[in-house]
């Protein structure tokens, strides 16, 4: 409709052309010099199979706002006309990456008279969409009312969820002693309770965000914390990690989850009509482990800002008391994997044995990083075969956690050389023989995102952006061949969220006020339910909050066989727009998360800003005359400055010693480190042949 109303108002001669159901491209647009192909599609299996279509032998892209013709191209069809599997469908793909001038544009096919959504150029074009993306994390805080002017109108909502300031033990009901503070925290998914075990990823990917491209995090996401000279990105993990404080009690046993005994309790809308008694559940070494390694990250990360070191401090106490209270179930042998019962609904936050010692892994690397002591040190030497990642060679979508806390242990100057030495060679040897396909780009398949057939389950999405966060790490951590195509696959997959799938559909709610021609309508969401005010973006008031990123396609969907989709369909078609309870089971398709959300998040954070240069270090050696840091003393930001532009890493350490900072980069580029306390520090530049060291000034 956006389309038909800017082609009426300018061009009435065309007004026929409407949003095609088979030119697939992000909705949102493109980074001026990223590749742009639109995927053109003819179903042959699957709900759309009576459709039928051919496009022209020449397409054409033409400029929305005055109708120009700017580029015509032929598609090319995709695997010599072979019927994509995955998808049910035939296709063509149409590349236009020449196309590099910023606008606003339009894929048109003059033989059927059909246009694409209009989609941007221009280099900041994700902006607005990775603060509306991160917004979930505020309209999913717990305990915080919505008030103007950080909602949009119509999500108003009084304090939630006070109740949690006295919640009691599930298993001494009405023991008025047992209250704790357990306020705070994120609502998991759609239902409203909190959980400690499944925290983990979404709090160490919204770190590492963080970490991996400081620049795209302001101060303006427009939530209570802006302008408060902290990233609101920090201000967000901030609320999450301060309710993991109080799920720690004093011996660092912790709480596995809080909320509620059954599905009739505190199950309303909006999230402050809900009264009903919140309760704990027990403690548990995998909620202890978990803590440990999100505590003493975030400590890590929230030390390099004055006004939090108390925080950090504080993160840092409780991170090494969860440590010490479960060190005697690893070392014995005796981990707790039946803590959850089910007293506390819904999910199971149990851990196997393999997960929590992959997880104990995981936070010993944190530990390490943050206090420089030698135990942790020792327990990930003793420890570094305790992973499929090394074990199996598992350096796959399902283990972002422990890849991101293994290379970056490689990168820590106090490392065991033997064990930095395993890890590197083991990812070394993945990206080489690059098992099950999951590195670089592939023509595998039609949609230009390939995720193997058994990634497609419940929370698919998840894996989704996990495949592309895969290659960046690997590209960050320069794994395997420099040349390789990491940020490609990359790229390919955020545009399989906005608009490049079988169903043309940007796997966000409620997104045309940012311009998608076609976004998700309704979640599974206690607040955003189905009947409600804000049921459906299309017929209800209001409809879910923008930004909500849901599970995806599940073709191992069985709630309810007549309903298809989502059921019997090719795998990417495995989904319905829609919100429905029991039985129809809506949450295994619709429902949103905080894993999901943060993954979707970090992906498209980095390419939001991702420099398009090949990161690539020239064979001759850089000679420290051929380099010059600039301004030193610094205030905000500084260049190393050099003849010609080199990738390089860059580590950043106090005097004493600690890793505050580490960063690739290319030189010539400005490097912000405003957030730094005055004081020196020492600048390690590192690339092939070179490695220096100066001391930098900080103002």
């Amino acid at each position: 409709m956006k389309l038909l109303i800017r082609l009426f108002l300018l061009f009435p001669l065309i007004l026929f052309s409407q949003t095609s159901d088979y030119i697939h491209i992000d909705q949102f647009g493109y980074r001026t010099s990223n590749t742009k192909v639109a995927v053109i599609s003819n179903p042959q299996i699957g709900f759309n199979a009576s459709q039928s279509f051919t496009p022209s032998t020449s397409l054409e892209v033409k400029n929305s706002n005055t109708g120009d013709l700017v580029f015509s191209g032929n598609p090319i069809p995709w695997n010599g006309g072979n019927m994509h599997t995955q998808s049910g469908d035939i296709g063509w793909w149409f590349d236009f990456s020449s196309v590099t001038l910023p606008g606003d544009y339009y894929i048109f096919d003059p033989s059927n008279n059909e246009s694409s959504a209009i989609f941007s150029i221009k280099d900041d074009v994700y902006d607005a969409i990775l603060i509306a993306s991160a917004k979930m994390f505020f309209y999913n805080r717990c305990g915080k009312e919505k008030i103007t002017p950080f909602v949009l109108n119509g999500f108003q909502d009084p304090i939630n969820f006070s109740q949690d300031l006295i919640a009691r033990d599930v298993y001494d009901q009405t023991n008025v002693s047992t209250e704790k503070d357990m306020s705070g925290g994120w609502f998991d998914a759609g239902d409203y309770n909190k959980y400690v075990t499944f925290a983990e990823s979404a709090v160490h990917d919204l770190l590492w965000a963080y970490q991996q491209n400081p620049t795209v995090f302001g101060d303006n996401w427009n939530i209570p914390e802006s302008g408060n000279t902290i990233p609101d990105i920090i201000d967000e993990i901030k609320w999450e990690t301060d309710w993991l404080l109080k799920m720690v009690n004093n011996d660092g046993s912790t709480h596995i989850k809080i909320g509620a005994r059954n599905f009739s309790e505190n199950a309303a809308s909006p999230p402050s009509s809900n009264i009903d008694t919140r309760y704990y559940a027990p403690v548990c070494t995998s909620s202890s482990i978990a803590a440990a390694g999100m505590l003493a990250h975030a400590s890590k990360v929230f030390g390099q800002f004055t006004s939090l070191s108390t925080n950090a401090q504080a993160l840092e106490d409780e991170a090494i008391l969860a440590w010490n209270w479960v060190l005697p179930y690893l070392s014995s042998n005796t981990l707790q994997v039946n803590c959850d019962d089910g007293a506390v609904v819904a999910g199971d936050a149990d851990r196997t044995i393999l997960e929590q010692r992959e997880m104990a892994l995981t936070a010993a690397v944190y530990l390490f990083d943050l206090t420089g002591d030698n135990q942790y040190n020792q327990y990930i030497i003793n420890n570094i075969n305790n992973t499929e990642v090394i074990n199996n060679d598992q350096w796959d979508n399902y283990n972002i956690t422990i890849i991101d806390a293994l290379l970056n242990y490689t990168t820590l100057s106090n490392a065991d050389t033997n064990t930095v030495n395993t890890i590197l060679n083991s990812a070394n040897s993945s990206a080489s023989n690059n098992w099950s396909n999951y590195l670089e780009f592939n023509d595998f398949d039609l949609y230009r995102a390939f995720n193997n057939d058994w990634t497609y389950h419940w929370g698919s999405n998840s894996q989704k952006a996990n495949m592309g966060v895969l290659n960046l790490i690997f590209d960050y951590y320069q794994i395997g061949n420099t040349n390789a195509t990491y940020k490609l696959r990359a790229k390919e997959h955020l545009h399989y969220f906005h608009g490049v799938n079988p169903l043309g559909l940007v796997y966000l709610s409620n997104m045309s006020s940012f311009g998608a021609e076609k976004s998700i309508n309704q979640i599974y969401h206690g607040w955003f339910n189905d009947g409600s005010i804000w049921d459906d973006a299309q017929t209800s008031t209001y409809g879910p909050a923008p930004g909500f990123v849901p599970g995806g396609s599940n073709p191992t969907y069985t709630a309810n066989t007549n309903l298809s989709p989502p059921y019997d369909q090719p795998l990417q078609k495995s989904y319905l727009d829609f919100n429905t309870g029991f039985p129809d089971n809506a949450w295994e398709i619709s429902e949103p998360g905080i894993y999901y959300q943060a993954a979707y998040v970090r992906l498209l954070s980095r390419i939001a800003n991702l420099n398009e240069a090949t990161l690539s270090i020239e064979e001759n050696t850089i000679s420290e005359t051929q380099i010059k840091v600039h301004p030193n003393p610094v205030n905000d930001s500084f260049k190393i400055q050099t003849d010609k532009t080199y990738a390089v890493n860059i580590f950043i350490s106090t005097i004493t010693g600690q890793n505050i900072l580490h960063q690739r980069v290319l030189t010539n580029q400005n490097i912000n480190i405003s957030h730094l306390q005055s004081g020196i520090y020492f600048l390690n530049v590192s690339g092939n042949n070179t490695e220096i060291t100066y001391k930098l000034v900080k103002n």
